[in-house]
């Protein structure tokens, strides 16, 4: 039985995802011989924080030092970057019809790896912070909020769904031991082909409530 939601924010409540891609490839575009596979790698591991990104392109792909002060620079620019665009991205299709009917039903959380406070007042601003029990994210890695969570509620681990479009969030889910759906975009490749522990893909909200309706209205 299904006790508790929780949802990764980019890509699976909004169609937020390529508004960071750009902000990756604006941010970098003075360093034209490597940008990239800097957005390749961005790319490549979605779920990772942009701390820990920036952190990966200097020491293995720049090969450069990283200051504190650069650091906190490149953090503030890229969240100006991406404010607005992700403030004007659109809900994933059916996203606000299950918030709204659910939300009373089981707890929804939110864990993504965008930084906590930005996270927050993205979701005040988008006008969806009522359907949410707790909001987390960066600096906490998602398993370490994913965790705390669980410790705090005390269901149990397969009454638990996490929800996400990246294989970071999958392994999240297994490293804590809660159940695991991924999400396609349309047009998206599946990037959880073959891979052990997904419960099922879904290409939107109307189909997560197909899929777990039935079992939430009968709670």
């Amino acid at each position: 039985m299904i006790k508790m939601i929780i949802l990764d924010f980019d890509g699976v409540i909004l169609e937020s995802v390529s508004v960071k891609t750009d902000a990756f490839r604006n941010l970098f575009s003075n360093k034209p011989d490597y940008v990239d596979e800097i957005v390749d790698f961005h790319i490549q591991n979605g779920g990772m924080s942009r701390y820990d990104k920036f952190r990966h392109i200097y020491a293995n792909i720049l090969h450069e030092p990283l200051s504190e002060e650069q650091f906190d620079l490149l953090c503030r620019t890229f969240g100006e970057l991406v404010y607005g665009g992700i403030i004007k991205s659109p809900f994933v299709d059916g996203a606000l019809d299950f918030f709204d009917k659910y939300h009373r039903i089981v707890p929804l959380y939110i864990v993504s790896a965008t930084p906590e406070a930005e996270l927050i007042q993205i979701i005040k601003e988008r006008e969806i912070s009522q359907f949410f029990t707790q909001i987390h994210g960066a600096p906490k890695k998602k398993s370490d909020c994913i965790e705390e969570i669980i410790t705090s509620s005390k269901y149990p681990l397969n009454s638990v769904i996490f929800i996400g479009d990246a294989i970071n969030d999958w392994k999240a889910a297994e490293i804590i031991g809660v159940r695991f759906i991924g999400r396609i975009k349309p047009g998206d490749p599946d990037i959880f082909k073959n891979i052990s522990g997904i419960e099922r893909t879904v290409k939107d909200f109307n189909e997560l409530n197909q899929y777990v309706g039935a079992e939430l209205e009968n709670i």
